[in-house]
């Protein structure tokens, strides 16, 4: 059976794009969150294997809503990926649980060695 995956991004090219690449490994895309809050609520219905997280998105960020996740789940693997890759918000994104940081413009063989690293 294969891994289940959750993306979670505002941006609609960004979800497609993930979703293909995650495909392309053999995985499976049990969801898509459009923000934080719509994160936490899918990874609570769908508990995926891991979670593809963007950062600066509308209603909760995805700081908050990797806290939330690993409140409800210690051991959810989550990798950040983000425009945003300033040395202080990747190491705020790995204090709040993040396993890898992928920076934006995001390149699909950085994406698959990050999920097989994690999920292989």
């Amino acid at each position: 059976m294969a891994k289940s995956i959750l993306i979670v991004d505002d941006a609609q090219f960004m979800r497609t794009m993930l979703s293909k690449l995650v495909q392309e490994e053999g995985y499976e895309v049990v969801g898509e969150a459009v923000n934080g809050e719509d994160a936490v609520e899918k990874y609570k219905e769908f508990n995926p294997d891991l979670v593809t997280m963007d950062i600066t998105m509308p209603e909760m960020d995805g700081i908050e809503a990797m806290e939330h996740i690993k409140e409800f789940d210690p051991e959810a693997d989550i990798i950040v990926c983000s425009a945003m890759g300033q040395k202080p918000m990747v190491v705020d994104a790995l204090e709040a649980g993040a396993k890898d940081f992928i920076v934006k413009p995001i390149k699909p063989e950085k994406v698959k060695e990050a999920l097989n690293n994690i999920l292989g």
